[in-house]
C-alpha cells in the first residue's frame, strides 16, 4: 500500500464517483479503478458499494475513509519536517539567563517566542554571566540574556532596554522602608557582591555605579548560590540588584536615588544563526518590556 492508493480511495470517497475521481486527479479512470481493486484485495474488504449513479461507502470503506485520512494528514506534516526546521518553527534553542541582575524582558520576550513557535525546545541555564558568556563562546548555549558588561567584541546582540537599580535592603536593618533611598544613606554600609569570578562584570558594575555617585563602598562577597545575598537578610550588608522579582520575605527592594540603570542584550555568536535561533533574535528585535506597559517594539541590533 502506497500513500497514492490511500489519496485516491479519498478521492473516490469524497466525490462519490470514480468518473469525477480521475478527473480531479488528473488519472485515466481504468487505472483508477485497478488500483482500487488492488486496495480492496489488500485489505480483504471491499470499499464502496457500486451502482450506476457512482459508488457509496460500504461500513469498512467509512472506517477506512478516517484512517486513511489521518496517515494522510501525518505524511504531510512528516513532509514538512524539513520545511519546518529551515524556517525556524521547529528545533531547539538553548538560552542562558544571567542571576542576580535581572531583566523584565526575560520573561515577556520568552512568553512572545512560545507564543510564536510553540513546536520550538527553549531550554534555559541559569548562571553568573560569565560563565554564561563562557558557555555561550564555547557553543554550549545559542543565546544569552545578560547585562551589556559580559558582552565581548566577538559577539552579536540586540539591545533589550536597561532596569532600574535597586537596593536590597533586610527588615531588620535600619534602613529598611518603602520608597526610594538615598545614595548618601548608603556611605559607610557593606556591599555584598558575588565575589565570584564569573561574577566580576556584575561586582564591575556595582562598584563603577557606587562610584559615579561618589561613594567608595566596601565590597564584600556573598556566600555561594542561593546564600549569595544570606548577610542582607541578616541586616548586616545590603546589596544592588535589578528587577528582583519574587524576593525572599526577609528582602526589601528600595529605588536607588538618583536612579542608575544596567543596560541588558540578547546576546550570540554565530554569524549565520540557526533558523531557530534566528527567530528568538527577531522576537527580541521586535519588543522589549516597558515597565508597567508591558510589550512595546523598541529594540535594535548591536553588530
Amino acid at each position: 500500500m502506497e500513500l497514492r492508493h490511500l489519496r485516491y480511495f479519498v478521492a473516490i470517497a469524497e466525490e462519490r464517483s470514480f468518473t469525477r475521481a480521475a478527473e480531479r486527479l488528473w488519472i485515466a479512470q481504468p487505472g483508477l479503478s485497478t488500483q482500487t481493486r488492488q486496495l480492496e484485495r489488500e485489505l480483504g474488504v471491499q470499499l464502496f458499494e457500486r451502482h450506476s449513479r457512482g459508488v457509496d461507502l460500504t461500513r469498512a470503506g467509512e472506517l477506512f475513509l478516517e484512517r486513511a485520512r489521518a496517515a494522510l494528514v501525518a505524511a504531510d506534516i512528516a513532509r514538512s519536517t524539513g520545511r519546518d526546521l529551515e524556517s525556524g518553527l521547529l528545533g531547539t534553542v538553548r538560552l542562558g539567563i544571567s542571576t542576580v541582575a535581572r531583566c523584565q524582558a526575560a520573561s515577556a520576550l520568552l512568553d512572545a517566542f512560545a507564543r510564536s513557535r510553540p513546536a520550538v525546545e527553549v531550554t534555559v541555564t541559569e548562571s553568573y554571566g560569565g560563565a554564561l558568556a563562557r558557555d555561550l563562546q564555547d557553543g554550549r548555549l545559542d543565546a544569552v540574556l545578560a547585562a551589556s558588561v559580559f558582552r565581548s567584541a566577538d559577539l552579536r546582540g540586540v539591545d533589550l532596554g536597561s532596569e532600574p537599580w535597586m537596593v536590597l535592603v533586610g527588615r531588620g536593618h535600619r534602613l529598611a522602608a518603602d520608597g526610594p533611598l538615598d545614595v548618601n544613606d548608603l556611605q559607610g554600609e557593606n556591599i555584598v557582591v558575588t565575589g565570584h569570578r564569573d561574577g566580576a562584570g556584575y561586582d564591575r558594575a556595582v562598584a563603577d555605579t557606587l562610584s559615579e555617585l561618589g561613594l567608595s563602598p566596601t565590597l564584600r562577597g556573598g556566600g555561594p548560590g542561593p546564600a549569595l545575598l544570606a548577610a542582607v537578610a541578616r541586616g548586616d550588608a545590603l546589596a544592588l540588584s535589578t528587577a528582583p522579582g519574587a524576593l525572599d520575605p526577609q528582602l526589601l527592594a528600595r529605588p536607588l536615588a538618583p536612579a542608575r540603570t544596567l543596560s541588558f542584550e540578547l546576546l550570540w555568536s554565530d554569524a549565520t544563526p540557526s533558523p531557530v535561533l534566528s527567530e528568538l533574535i527577531r522576537t527580541a528585535e521586535c519588543h522589549t518590556v516597558d515597565p508597567g506597559r508591558g510589550l512595546r517594539p523598541a529594540l535594535r541590533v548591536v553588530a
